[in-house]
């Protein structure tokens, strides 16, 4: 069992190395597409047509494709918190590629991720092995799961039809908000269908179950909607914003979620949980400390009337003279108030 952890330990940071860096491909083409259209975060798709997007899409499809194989050999509070270290990638390479500067409290911020991760992998608890897709069946038409399956879908309805057409454009923690619901509900599904294709190749053909289609077809919905809404947040917001608030939402909902279905810590000693616990808090700190020395994209203006108003700053010489400085410090005009100007 402490070998199939491991593996997925691998893979899973293997994944965040390929899903941070897509966060950045992704900007940059979502940047050059709406330099020629409507741009994603106001509802248009014209990045569905840039390439430098779609090379980002692929470079998170081989993220995402590791961080599958990775939920099939290790429980989900192993591999999810993990994907604190795509926020680091992210952030260094946005750095480097976006000008979204990276300052001294931030790689305290990236510090405090690893050494929670850490902690997480050093107490994660050992999943208990199963035999066929209707036992994963079994576990997620329990009560409990259902009635939280109920609960995302509502809040998920609310945050789509309600609350993004008015509050989506000002407000990241829509978009974020059903990513993470709708997410926490494609790992689970996705988790199903990983084990159902391993013990297909190990000879046991779960493709002939019903449950095996219904978990499929319930994964490729919450894909589409996450990429959707997660494509939205990128374009209106700080990718260095975006990034930990969207792991930290994420992770706690699916870490909830698989705490439901799969009993994760069902047989663990109390100190153990604690342990696991205290670095999922510790990452979250660190999020939040990245996140804090950040500064926040302009926000978009919708009105195509609204004046934009560039930034002046007057000084006042000592003979009288008033000085008009532009925002990129030169001086194009010069202004000089005589002294019975306000007579």
């Amino acid at each position: 069992m402490f070998s199939s952890n491991l593996i997925g330990f691998i893979l899973a940071v293997v994944s965040s190395a390929f899903i941070g860096s897509s966060f950045i491909i992704k900007k940059k083409g979502l940047r050059k597409a709406g330099a020629n259209g409507a741009r994603a975060g106001s509802g248009g798709y014209g990045y569905l047509l840039e390439p430098l997007w779609w090379v980002g899409m692929f470079t998170m499809i081989v993220g995402e494709i590791a961080n599958f194989v990775a939920y099939i050999y290790a429980p989900a509070v192993l591999v999810t918190p993990l994907g604190a270290l795509s926020i680091i990638v992210s952030a260094v390479l946005a750095h480097f590629m976006l000008n979204e500067k990276l300052q001294k409290m931030g790689m305290l911020g990236c510090l405090l991720c690893v050494v929670g991760s850490t902690m997480i992998v050093l107490h994660a608890p050992l999943e208990e092995s199963l035999n066929s897709v209707q036992e994963i069946w079994v576990l997620a038409t329990q009560p409990a799961f259902l009635l939280y399956v109920g609960s995302v879908v509502a809040v998920a309805l609310v945050l789509i039809l309600y609350c993004a057409p008015r509050y989506g454009q000002t407000n990241i923690l829509i978009y974020i908000g059903i990513c993470s619901v709708i997410g926490s509900l494609t790992v689970m599904s996705v988790k199903a269908i990983g084990i159902a294709i391993k013990l297909t190749l190990e000879g046991l053909n779960q493709a002939k179950y019903i449950e095996t289609w219904i978990f499929a077809m319930v994964a490729l919905t919450c894909v589409i909607t996450q990429l959707n809404y997660l494509n939205m947040a990128l374009d209106t917001f700080n990718t260095a914003v975006v990034s930990p608030i969207y792991y930290a939402m994420f992770t706690s909902f699916t870490i909830f979620a698989s705490a439901i279905m799969f009993k994760d810590y069902s047989g663990q000693s109390a100190s153990s949980i604690a342990s696991e616990l205290c670095g999922f808090i510790t990452v979250l700190s660190g999020t939040a400390v990245l996140h804090s020395t950040r500064e926040p994209d302009t926000p978009l203006i919708t009105d195509l009337y609204t004046p934009l108003s560039p930034k002046v700053s007057w000084y006042i010489q000592g003979n009288g003279e008033l000085w008009k400085k532009d925002e990129d410090g030169s001086h194009p005009n010069m202004i000089t108030i005589r002294p019975d100007y306000f007579k």
